[in-house]
């Protein structure tokens, strides 16, 4: 199978099936209306030849209509966008369905890159003992993240599945029937989902794809690297945000967070209470099958009375499975132990946590919480904290933090914040007492400027009741360009304070910091940030090993280019030797979580991928940057991050966002739980702006600046100089800056100005698109010379080829969602009371979902 090549793989078996099953799917009728899907493939050729001769959305939707419909009514007319964007969605999800069933014909699972290939490497290399120290230490952390940018509701993704199933099978009459159902299934939630929804979501991914998953690559580097011996070390641990995700989330509750754990907790039972009843029709022997019995009733009444303490751990399990295990091995000659020493892994990888839930928190939310504490202390004469707490220096402030320790009441804290803050600690000790240390052992600090914004999460910890030892790990998040710069100095502070050092030697000696992309991106621009972060991570790696510390680095990355997604492995197995490597963790979100790890071999492929980068990074490569391609790149990044700022601070960049994009609908999608910004004011603030909406706006025109903008002015300055040589000269010969471009091309690849051409005539905001399109144009013909490429994306034939198809689908859903946009600023101009803008609003919400679900990381 493999022999084709990839892109014909791709053709023959994603691009050909969709042709086919397409032309079946526009044939269903789903309402009354049975032409919709014969006027949809005329409307597309429409938009097409439009685009092509410079017109714009309104004249194209008028043309269609002129062309191909009698003298329809304004409500006609409106009633057929909609039954098309109802369309165009369900095509989405069709070419969804058949690319995750060619998954594993398309991409060869024992290529480059996945673990049998790095094992065979290392073993043609000698290196097989170097491998297996590699492994003992060597960690990927993947953390679903409550960053809702997935829209299908649960009911579309269970079709999903289904037609996955049957599109394997090519059971066309099945196929047939899911097509239907998908176009009488509604695409969007008529309320907000909870907290607890989004966990539930998320939950399903965990249970039907990463417990197979993990597992089989667990067993598969048990059996072929330590030839089957036990390895002390998880190798994949997972994460999990919803539920204790409260920055800038006023409905995560302390309650919502237990009933999340506890929900983790009874899934993993669950599904070893199936395998457990799957074992027993193997062990039907002596001994083996009273084990079972007594483990599978055990399982069930933890599973039904939830919260009722029993006495049931990870351990006593394990016990009694280490206890059948020797039998089968000593009186049984070992029949079927393989599949019990599969259910042994699983219990080992997972607990009775699953995943473990992060807890995280704004350092500005911290900060006014903690010093209403202080003062609510001092109001009842607690002695805790001096009277003068407040005016004390930082560094004073610091040396009585490490010191602290107590058991706060929250019942005599006056502030609605500081209560919920110390009992989602508390909350934090109850998980750990029902699902082991691993189900809830991490605190996030986001926005994290100073050192006293992390002791002042120690402190509270440690007046929590938490004994001698604080089963915690504090995880500093640096965002902004500044936080960044200043991240080594926080850190050293922190190992110089001597509590806090001696709380790192009883965590392993081991420090997680977080680093986000995407504020970083949205603060300073694309080449700044990651070109920041490469710094930070070497400028921490210098000062963690000075200390003795083994600093892990923890990458909140989200799906596009512009907040660090792109080709992930890629971007890993490019780190060099001056950044700590022995752990590889990251955020993955939204449409990421379905089309990286949506189905069992997307999901072990690209979790094989982050294995594998961290084994090529480790011990075949070392990609250091000499100091010419430091100078390249720090000049480069001062350029691009000029560049930036100069265009964000121009007067029309809020307005522009404000009135031409859909930034405002973000907050009307229903998508999440969280608000679209931290603050409550009406008035659009940068600072306040999330960077989902932010990043996602700029995708929905098709513009993606925050992948590209600064780019290409940092690359003419060199073209400009006589000097371009050089950056070809750093492009071909380091992984690092190649990965950085790939990826800004990624962004570009998925622009498409022609849509909204229409606004370089707008008195007001012309110039400024403009000025986007100017750098756009010179980005993409520099990047095209620098990597010798006709196209974008020519070295990635079949990335390039379904971003085309995707694209091509998602063509008139833009343009009915521009033409809405135009309409609306229209009627706000000559008749804002209209009831017309409410439905052209609907039209413009409607048109997201589409668009987010075909790009697959548009935000």
């Amino acid at each position: 199978m493999t022999a084709i090549p990839k892109l014909a793989r791709f053709h023959n078996n994603v691009l050909t099936k969709y042709q086919i099953y397409n032309s079946i799917f526009i044939t269903l009728p789903f309402d009354t209306i049975t032409n919709t899907g014969v006027l949809l493939p005329l409307f597309h050729k429409v938009c097409e030849k439009g685009f092509q001769e410079g017109k714009n959305p309104t004249e194209i939707v008028a043309t269609f209509f002129k062309k191909y419909q009698e003298n329809p009514s304004e409500k006609e007319e409106n009633d057929l966008l909609f039954r098309f964007i109802q369309y165009i969605e369900r095509q989405v999800v069709l070419f969804d369905a058949i690319e995750d069933a060619a998954f594993p014909i398309v991409n060869n699972m024992d290529g480059i890159g996945t673990l049998r290939n790095s094992k065979e490497t290392a073993f043609l290399n000698d290196k097989k003992e170097a491998l297996k120290r590699h492994l003992e230490e060597f960690k990927v952390r993947v953390v679903l993240t409550a960053h809702p940018t997935q829209f299908y509701p649960g009911s579309v993704l269970g079709i999903i599945t289904d037609l996955d199933k049957a599109i394997r099978k090519d059971d066309l009459l099945l196929i047939k029937k899911l097509m239907a159902q998908l176009g009488k299934t509604p695409f969007y939630k008529k309320k907000k989902p909870t907290p607890f929804d989004e966990a539930v979501s998320l939950i399903w991914y965990l249970e039907n794809v990463f417990y197979h998953s993990v597992s089989k690559i667990y067993n598969y580097i048990q059996d072929n690297i330590y030839d089957g011996k036990p390895i002390d070390n998880e190798i994949i641990d997972l994460g999990f945000w919803p539920g204790g995700d409260r920055d800038g989330n006023p409905y995560v509750t302390t309650q919502i967070t237990l009933d999340v754990a506890e929900r983790l907790r009874q899934t993993i039972l669950r599904n070893y209470y199936r395998d457990v009843r799957r074992l027993k029709r193997r062990f039907t022997f002596d001994g083996v099958q009273e084990i079972l019995t007594r483990v599978e009733k055990r399982l069930y009444k933890h599973v039904i009375r939830s919260y009722e303490k029993i006495n049931f751990s990870q351990k006593i399990l394990l016990e009694e499975l280490y206890e059948a295990r020797d039998i089968i091995e000593k009186e049984h000659q070992s029949l079927f132990i393989e599949e019990l020493n599969d259910f042994i892994n699983k219990v080992r990888i997972f607990g009775f946590h699953f995943a473990t839930l992060d807890i995280r928190q704004d350092s500005r939310v911290h900060h006014q919480a903690f010093t209403q504490i202080v003062t609510d202390l001092l109001t009842t004469g607690d002695t805790t904290f001096p009277s003068n707490y407040h005016s004390l220096s930082e560094a004073a402030q610091i040396e009585i933090l490490s010191l602290v320790k107590g058991s706060i009441d929250p019942s005599i804290l006056s502030d609605e914040m500081s209560v919920s803050t110390i009992e989602s600690i508390y909350a934090l000790k109850t998980i750990q007492q029902r699902n082991g240390e691993r189900g809830a052992n991490r605190y996030i600090i986001s926005n994290n400027q100073s050192a006293l914004n992390v002791m002042q999460t120690f402190a509270m910890l440690n007046l929590c009741g938490f004994e001698n030892e604080l089963p915690v790990d504090i995880i500093p998040l640096f965002e902004t360009v500044d936080d960044l710069e200043n991240a080594s100095h926080v850190m050293r502070t922190l190992y110089s304070n001597h509590a806090y050092r001696y709380h790192l030697t009883k965590r392993k000696n081991k420090q997680t910091v977080m680093l986000g992309f995407s504020d970083g991106t949205k603060d300073g621009g694309y080449l700044m940030a990651n070109w920041g972060i490469f710094k930070a991570k070497e400028a921490l790696t210098i000062i963690s090993r000075e200390f003795d510390v083994e600093v892990i680095f923890f990458d909140g990355r989200g799906g596009p280019p512009a907040r660090g997604g792109g080709k992930t492995h890629q971007f890993y197995a490019s780190l060099g030797p001056t950044i700590e490597d022995k752990e590889i963790q990251l955020t993955i979100q939204g449409q990421t979580i379905s089309s990286n790890f949506g189905t069992e071999e997307s999901s072990q492929f690209n979790l094989e991928q982050l294995l594998s980068s961290g084994i090529k990074n480790e011990m075949f490569t070392k990609d250091q940057l000499n100091d010419h391609h430091r100078k390249l790149m720090e000049d480069m990044a001062s350029t691009s991050y000029k560049t930036y700022i100069d265009f964000k601070n121009h007067p029309q960049f809020l307005p522009y966002l404000e009135k031409m994009s859909t930034l405002k609908y973000y907050a009307k999608t229903n998508i999440g739980s969280r608000p679209s910004k931290r603050s409550t004011s009406d008035k659009l603030d940068f600072a306040s702006l999330r960077a989902i909406p932010f990043v996602g706006s700029w995708s929905q025109l098709k513009q993606n600046v925050p992948g590209f903008f600064g780019v290409g002015t940092a690359l003419k300055k060199y073209e400009d100089a006589g000097r371009f040589d050089e950056i070809v000269e750093f492009y071909n010969t380091s992984d690092f800056f190649k990965t950085l471009l790939e990826n800004s091309m990624m962004s570009l690849k998925k622009s498409f100005f022609g849509l909204t051409q229409y606004m370089a005539d707008d008195p007001v905001f012309g110039d400024f698109w403009k000025l986007i399109y100017e750098e756009y144009k010179t980005t993409k013909r520099l990047l095209l010379k620098l990597a010798g490429y006709q196209e974008l994306m020519e070295d990635f034939p079949v990335g390039k080829a379904s971003i085309e198809i995707r694209e091509k689908i998602v063509l008139p859903l833009l343009t009915i969602q521009q033409y809405a946009l135009k309409k609306i600023q229209e009627l706000q101009k000559t008749n804002p009371e209209s009831k017309e803008i409410e439905v052209f609003e609907k039209m413009v919400m409607r048109s997201l979902f589409g668009n987010i679900n075909a790009s697959r990381n548009s935000a």
